[in-house]
């Protein structure tokens, strides 16, 4: 290791007139240009020496000769012009490709909990956030061409770099992120493949693992990318609505992408959305039946009217089963739904139907829920019902007492037998 440090020392005075230029120039005015392009290729060869980082203390001198290369690597391509020449993209994809896939090491934490553990950061990151910077900068560089890029950023260079997104670093999530965007911007070829590598993670993530530490990140990507689905969907789209981001919505960690999955309702058809949300409504999960009711109110925020009415009857039966929940913050956030003024506009156009399917439960738990803020909530709702369609509250409120007497004589016919066969 030794004669390596030795190496690079050496070759690090070599290039270290390397700086940044101007239209192909170093401060040294008589440098040939094809020296400066060579000199950059070395830099980058020398930069594909890894070290391990797991040792603090090993091989310093060698660490801080690459963090250094890397920095005037990053400085030359996002400051100068006329750099990125064709033989050098080769070399510069090596040198990120090098670096960057790895095999990421299994959690030190087998029940590790985004929201409550710390995550478990990579320790090459010195280096690592450099190769990225770099990538980015690469990207970017006004002299960037796709044409020749995509010779090395081919399909398998994409699969591995989506396969990073389970990194549990957030720092190298976050620069994957902007690096995907970017590479689906430039090389048009690759944005199918992209779109359906990313289905395939979340489908392995739902049916499958169950664990991937880059869901949220990789939604935020397709919801920039696709810039709303047009009406009618298209098959692909319609696809990833019900294979994908619907069934999402089982996962046991979804309030850690709960934001970025719930994103989506304004760009998406919202009877799909509270159709799909229905039908795995959580069962035994009261935070998540919390997270879906607050989704729900985003997507009736901004529906159409006419859809609307194609979704209220099974809705407002989930309504109601939610306002019945012993968990007073089910309950509330279901109540809620009426201080809201455009959903409140929809219960009015519609109340023929919707008052029906709730004014049972929301009476018969006015008299019996243990919390007094869930009663005022329901008096209030009860109030606005009645302001709303005064004879059909009035008829409904006569039916409702004439089948709890029923229920109510039913029920002592019923104990005086089981007395009776007691005694």
């Amino acid at each position: 290791m030794t004669d390596l440090i030795t190496r690079l020392l050496m070759f690090n005075i070599y290039l270290c007139i390397l700086v940044p230029f101007s239209s192909s120039r170093l401060c040294y005015p008589d440098a040939p240009v094809a020296e400066l392009h060579d000199l950059f290729c070395k830099k980058l060869q020398q930069c594909c020496v890894l070290f391990d980082f797991l040792d603090c203390v090993a091989d310093l001198k060698g660490k801080e000769i690459k963090r250094a290369a890397l920095n005037e690597l990053v400085e030359s391509v996002a400051t100068s012009r006329g750099v990125l020449i064709e033989p050098l993209y080769p070399e510069a994809i090596k040198m990120i490709s090098v670096n960057i896939f790895r095999t990421l090491p299994p959690s030190e934490n087998p029940e590790f909990d985004p929201e409550e553990d710390e995550p478990t950061l990579e320790a090459s990151w010195p280096h690592l956030q450099l190769v990225y910077e770099f990538f980015l900068r690469f990207l970017e560089s006004p002299d960037f061409q796709p044409s020749m890029a995509k010779r090395y950023v081919d399909q398998k260079f994409v699969l591995q770099l989506l396969e990073l997104f389970d990194s549990e670093d957030p720092r190298e999530r976050e620069y994957l992120k902007t690096i995907l965007h970017r590479v689906y911007g430039k090389l048009l070829g690759l944005r199918a493949y992209i779109r359906k590598q990313i289905n395939n993670i979340f489908l392995r993530f739902i049916y499958e693992t169950e664990h991937f530490n880059g869901v949220a990140e990789l939604l935020e990507i397709l919801g920039s990318i696709i810039n709303g689905f047009a009406l009618p969907l298209k098959a692909e789209h319609k696809q990833f609505l019900v294979r994908v981001l619907i069934p999402l919505h089982t996962a046991k960690s979804l309030s850690i992408f709960h934001a970025q999955v719930s994103d989506q309702p304004s760009l998406l058809c919202s009877e799909y959305i509270i159709r799909g949300l229905l039908k795995y409504w959580p069962k035994t999960c009261t935070q998540k039946e919390v997270m879906f009711l607050g989704e729900i109110e985003e997507i009736l925020d901004v529906i159409e009217p006419s859809q609307f009415i194609r979704v209220q009857e099974p809705l407002f039966k989930q309504i109601a089963a939610c306002i019945s929940s012993p968990h007073f913050q089910v309950a509330e956030r279901a109540l809620y739904f009426w201080n809201n003024e455009y959903i409140l506009s929809l219960i009015e156009e519609n109340c023929q139907v919707i008052l029906p399917l709730v004014f049972a439960t929301l009476y018969r738990v006015s008299k019996e829920h243990w919390n007094q803020t869930i009663v005022s909530l329901i008096y209030n709702v009860l109030k606005t019902f009645m302001e709303m369609n005064s004879k059909l509250f009035d008829d409904l409120t006569a039916s409702y007492k004439v089948e709890k007497q029923k229920e109510d004589i039913t029920s002592q016919k019923l104990l005086n037998l089981d007395l009776t066969r007691i005694t």
